[in-house]
């Protein structure tokens, strides 16, 4: 069933009587054009996908228009609208609200635009691609890395945001691990919250919540994103329980890194996004050529079977940041290690 947001948002493009833009491609522009609508820039991880996408995109021969909606689902509709009518070849999308894109989806294809969901789905439409990492799998690590170190004990999951389709997909990866052990009264769920704002601040505020209800008597944290992370650790900070308390993150940040070699954070998920983003590049540069493209796997968006790529995340600890995140280039050890060239 499609949210409220989103069939709002659908009836008040259809009430502001927009049809199918009209295509314009200004002289001079590249063969191929494709347009990347992305929810966000605010986090390190986003900026990192918008380098390496245009940066392989362009070693293909095409060029990229990239606008970031700062997670107001109005103005990404606004802003990809925008991309149709400068006649993009493709539209690739993260979305902020996976179902509230739809009309933006129709329109696309309506228009002869290919469309590619980037790392979320987009659901209830007819998509030509889908490209993400494992979310299911990232929950699941996240959760196993915890249980290994902590197989008794008292848990708090802060989850993504309500609109985002990959949150409901990590904590399903969460639960397949602790729901189990919930069962058999080894583990006790305290906190299962999913929330709209990652940041650190409102992370804070929910974890000072969860500790005074719970007397301070949390083992165990399971958060979205590193950012989320962040704030967590910083309530813990408050009460003097840093490094007591497990905390398990997402994104591999360069700030989460350091703060697993610190012993304040316990692991995070780290998403090789070169890879993500350079498949995603190929994708849509052969999409606009009209050649054929593989997929892995078929996802299922409410309407069809997308042709998909799902990526593999890897669990990072304190014992392996240096083969995973550094030996692929993702950070180097002098920033993980804070030392000054």
């Amino acid at each position: 069933m499609r949210s409220v947001a989103a069939l709002l948002l659908a009836a008040a493009l259809l009430l502001a009587g927009c049809g199918t833009p009209e295509v314009s491609r200004s002289a001079g522009e590249p063969e191929i054009l494709i347009g990347f609508s992305m929810d966000t820039l605010q986090e390190e991880r986003w900026q990192r996908d918008r380098d390496l996408f245009v940066a392989r995109a362009r070693e293909l021969g095409a060029e990229v228009i990239v606008q970031a909606a700062s997670g107001d689902s109005f103005l990404q509709m606004s802003q990809a609208e925008n991309m149709i009518a400068r006649g993009v070849d493709v539209l690739v999308v993260v979305p902020h609200d996976t179902a509230a894109m739809g009309p933006i989806v129709n329109k696309a294809r309506a228009a002869g635009v290919k469309v590619v969901a980037y790392d979320r789905l987009i659901t209830y439409v007819d998509l030509d691609y889908y490209l993400a990492f494992d979310s299911e799998r990232a929950g699941a690590l996240q959760a196993q890395c915890l249980v290994d170190r902590l197989p008794r004990g008292r848990y708090a999951l802060i989850g993504g945001a309500p609109t985002d389709h990959n949150a409901y997909l990590l904590r399903r990866g969460v639960h397949s691990v602790l729901d189990p052990l919930k069962g058999s009264g080894d583990i006790e769920i305290l906190l299962d919250e999913m929330v709209a704002d990652p940041s650190p601040a409102a992370a804070a505020e929910l974890t000072e919540r969860a500790l005074a209800q719970a007397e301070g008597q949390i083992d165990a944290f399971i958060t979205a994103a590193d950012a989320t992370a962040a704030g967590v650790i910083q309530a813990l900070a408050g009460r003097g329980l840093v490094g007591e308390v497990l905390v398990a993150g997402q994104n591999a940040d360069l700030d989460a890194m350091q703060r697993i070699l610190a012993g304040t954070q316990t692991m995070t998920v780290y998403k090789p996004i070169k890879e993500l983003a350079n498949a995603a590049a190929e994708v849509s540069v052969a999409l606009a050529s009209g050649e054929p493209v593989a997929a892995s796997a078929a996802v299922f968006n409410g309407k069809h079977e997308v042709p998909s790529r799902l990526l593999q995340p890897v669990a990072v600890d304190a014992t392996n940041w240096m083969e995973t995140v550094v030996e692929d280039g993702f950070h180097r050890e002098e920033e993980i290690l804070g030392i000054r060239n």
